[in-house]
């Protein structure tokens, strides 16, 4: 349980420092800031929009391996329980 709750704090802060970095290209930047400049607000989202898609195949993978390491674990409990039943026989 400690070791869960110490991966959710590392992820915590890093998902807050994250969100501090540019994740632009320097044209994209560019063009966002003249943008900004000119009176537009299409460049205010787009260094979170960036982030966002970067950050979705992971939480996908993620949560891929959490629910094959959970079925994993289970089937590794009803095979051990199944040995000690024959055993006991």
């Amino acid at each position: 349980m400690k070791n869960i709750i110490s991966k959710i704090v590392l992820v915590s802060i890093i998902c807050l420092v994250v969100s501090y970095l540019d994740a632009q290209c320097p044209m994209c930047r560019m063009s966002a800031e003249s943008n900004l400049k000119a009176g537009g607000s299409s460049g205010k989202g787009l260094n979170a929009g960036i982030l966002y898609m970067l950050l979705t195949p992971y939480i996908a993978v993620c949560t891929i391996a959490y629910v094959w390491w959970r079925n994993r674990r289970k089937e590794n409990e009803i095979m051990s329980n199944q040995e000690i039943n024959f055993s006991d026989n």
